[in-house]
């Protein structure tokens, strides 16, 4: 049997490192494959797949279940506090969460620092962040997961991890990594 050279294993690791790296913050689900493309977003042709049966505890310990916003256009928005990528997302969040709430649209923050709330709660209080000119903080649901919850939206490869489903509770698109703003909005406005 043929051994492999080392500089193939050493090139295989680089490109995984590198590819992960630039397109979001790893997470431990390294190789877990959660979009259909295997690439920075997911949208099939065939039916979609429903939402989740998942229930989150918000920051005051209330329990959110996902069922309970169907009706509305829900963004779930996998982020860490510790996450750069993330940090660049979360103005638009809060952009998309003043424009479009009032015609049935909420994004729904997932935070999965493995700390939960002691480091979360303090950083969603207090964080300003520059939308259009003003500083604010997150004003969208935050709610805490965990490994568990990761799992039921068929697992995640890197933070941000964004998913949209529309009011009927179907999952629209699957984004890996740093969404697009402009095809974010995009996704939102055909939906609402």
């Amino acid at each position: 049997m043929r051994r492999v050279p080392n500089v193939f294993w050493f090139v295989l690791l680089f490109v995984l490192l590198v590819t992960t790296n630039f397109s979001g913050c790893n997470s431990h689900d390294l190789f877990k494959v959660s979009s259909a493309d295997g690439g920075k977003s997911a949208a099939s042709n065939g039916p979609r797949p429903e939402e989740p049966d998942v229930t989150f505890k918000n920051l005051q310990g209330q329990d959110v279940s996902l069922a309970s916003l169907k009706g509305q256009v829900v963004i779930v928005n996998f982020w860490a506090t510790w996450c750069e990528p993330c940090r660049v997302e979360i103005p638009w969040m809060i952009g998309f969460q003043q424009k479009y709430a009032d015609k049935g649209f909420t994004i729904l923050g997932v935070a999965m620092d493995e700390e939960g709330k002691s480091v979360v709660a303090p950083y969603v209080q207090s964080t300003q962040f520059d939308v259009n000119g003003h500083s604010m903080t997150m004003n969208y649901p935050i709610v805490l997961g965990n490994d568990d919850i990761a799992a039921k939206f068929g697992g995640l490869i890197g933070f941000p991890t964004t998913v949209v489903i529309s009011r009927d509770g179907k999952v629209q698109k699957r984004f890996i990594g740093l969404a697009d703003e402009d095809e974010l909005e995009k996704q939102i406005k055909a939906l609402l």
